[in-house]
């Protein structure tokens, strides 16, 4: 499950945030619709691109079943990784380097995109379907080299007053991830009993994204379907709840490339952007198609390309 990016969330433009040293700040996810799933996208938002290195949040779920022939077929990517968390259910990743891996709630899988990739997301499960799916930005150091897919079948977990913490990527506290980040960032799921003192760098931005149930967040209420921006300066990130809740944790430097997002590509500039989806629609080996029982997605080009007819993406 992953995208695409459309108008509706940011401008096709390069840009970087407005940063804000020790503000807090409750922004409102966007309603959309990734293959037959509905998503709470809290990321990106027209008055947020990124979490430090973090460019898109979409929270699919809970639901009772994802249907039969549900999932996202194979569409390419440039320039970010996609983290993937499931909390209820179980989907079978594919891609062109001829990874085929399951995952389960608790488990990771991590692929990094680069110069190019193609993967689908199948639903393999007919029971709840409850999930996450994230990108990181790639920067400039590694955005154009080759892709890759890791697993991680266990994460590390660190337990705060009554509550616990499981680590994606990064580190919080004496608990790392050995998940491959290529920019100081940090990704965790929170379990929140009552009261929680989580440990951040003062350097980073962070985000909590509730999953389960309503958190206060440095005495900001928030529920699913929104998220609550804290900037830096900050050396732990104070979270509450009056019953137990879930909620994802993003964070990370703050990200000083200007990106341009569209469809499934982080770019730098436009032209990257026509030139990977040129090559998607020819179907060339910069984008070679996984073996998958679902259909190859195809969408119009990018509004800006000259002499084409755009269609939209929705």
């Amino acid at each position: 499950m992953s995208g695409p990016v459309t108008a509706a969330d940011v401008d096709p433009v390069p840009a970087a945030d407005v940063l804000l040293a020790g503000a807090v700040e409750v922004m409102d996810s966007r309603s959309a619709v990734v293959g037959e799933l509905p998503v709470r996208r809290a990321l990106p938002q027209r008055g947020r691109r990124t979490v430090g290195a973090w460019c898109f949040f979409d929270h699919a779920g809970p639901i009772r079943s994802a249907g039969e022939e549900a999932g996202i077929g194979p569409h390419p990517h440039i320039g970010l990784q996609t983290v993937t968390w499931v909390l209820a259910g179980e989907l079978l990743h594919r891609d062109s380097l001829g990874s085929e891996q399951p995952i389960r709630p608790g488990e990771l899988n991590l692929m990094t995109a680069g110069n190019g990739v193609v993967h689908a997301e199948e639903h393999t499960s007919t029971g709840p379907v409850h999930l996450t799916q994230l990108w990181v930005a790639q920067p400039s150091a590694t955005r154009q080299g080759p892709p890759a897919f890791e697993h991680h079948g266990e994460l590390p977990e660190v337990e705060l007053g009554d509550g616990r913490v499981t680590v994606l990527v990064g580190a919080i506290g004496d608990a790392s991830s050995p998940a491959r980040r290529d920019t100081d960032h940090v990704g965790a799921e929170l379990i929140v009993g009552s009261e929680m003192a989580v440990p951040v760098d003062p350097a980073h931005e962070h985000a909590v994204v509730p999953l389960v149930g309503a958190v206060e967040v440095e005495g900001q209420p928030a529920e699913p379907g929104r998220l609550v921006y804290v900037g830096t300066g900050r050396h732990e990130l104070r979270l509450r709840a009056s019953e137990p809740a879930r909620a994802f944790l993003l964070g990370g430097v703050p990200f000083d490339e200007p990106i341009v997002m569209w469809w499934n590509y982080v770019a730098r500039t436009r032209d990257e952007v026509v030139d990977a989806h040129r090559d998607w629609a020819a179907r060339s080996d910069r984008f070679p198609v996984p073996a998958s029982a679902l259909a190859p997605i195809d969408v119009g080009p990018p509004p800006w390309a000259p002499g084409e007819s755009p269609s939209p993406v929705s």
